[in-house]
């Protein structure tokens, strides 16, 4: 398993197949690629993961993921919000995927980063790495998010940012992680329920934009296919 697919994995929703592959996880996180000290922090993390029980490490990841914004794995709702732009990004990524032979499944949004990491780990290193190069600014702000929130997955997000190689400055990210207002607080949840739920007709937000819950397991065998 290479490393882009081992981060994938551990930033994806843990389902319960996950616990299956603990010993092939724990063989792909001491991965001579990535160096000794980060070898280290992504044993921890998964020898923790391993550990927990999943019902609260599925609760964790949903309390991290899933309740605000400026946690999110979309990738694409950090670049372009709710506007146009987004839509026509999420084409334009689709049919990346289609023309190297990667299909989606049918409720998988195609900027959820664990699905694109999948896919770059199928592509030439230097197409990765310009891949992550390109949305390092976005690695970065998540790793310093989730390093101000005292999260062990800032290490993987900080690996994401040295494979692209960027210029990112993460003690200025830090920084600035440190002065926002966090939007996953009870209080902050409500005020953003009560401006989604005045949405109707072809406004409301459709079943099919949930953040995709998919299988450690088949992201673990899925090939790309010729």
């Amino acid at each position: 398993m290479t490393v882009l697919k081992l981060i994938g994995v551990l930033l994806d929703y843990p389902r319960d197949e996950l616990w299956q592959h603990g010993e092939e996880l724990l063989a792909a996180a001491d991965d001579p690629a990535l160096s000794r000290g980060r070898r280290r922090q992504v044993v921890a993390f998964v020898e923790a993961l391993l550990a927990a029980d999943p019902l609260d490490a599925q609760d964790r990841w949903l309390s991290t993921f899933d309740r605000g914004r400026a946690m999110s794995l979309l990738v694409f709702e950090h670049i372009h919000g709710e506007s146009r732009d987004r839509g026509q990004a999420m084409v334009d990524l689709i049919d990346a995927y289609r023309k190297n032979g990667f299909e989606l499944d049918a409720k998988e949004l195609p900027d959820y980063l664990p699905l694109l990491l999948e896919y770059l780990s199928h592509r030439p290193q230097e197409e990765a790495k310009e891949w992550l190069h390109h949305i390092g600014h976005i690695a970065g702000m998540l790793a310093a998010r989730a390093a101000e929130r005292e999260l062990p997955h800032a290490a993987l997000f900080e690996i994401l940012v040295e494979a692209g190689e960027g210029k990112v400055n993460l003690e200025i990210l830090r920084q600035r992680a440190s002065e926002e207002i966090r939007d996953d607080t009870v209080d902050a949840m409500d005020r953003l329920w009560e401006e989604e739920a005045v949405r109707f007709g072809t406004d409301a937000p459709s079943q099919e934009c949930d953040p995709p819950h998919r299988s450690p397991a088949r992201a673990l065998n899925r090939e790309v296919q010729p």
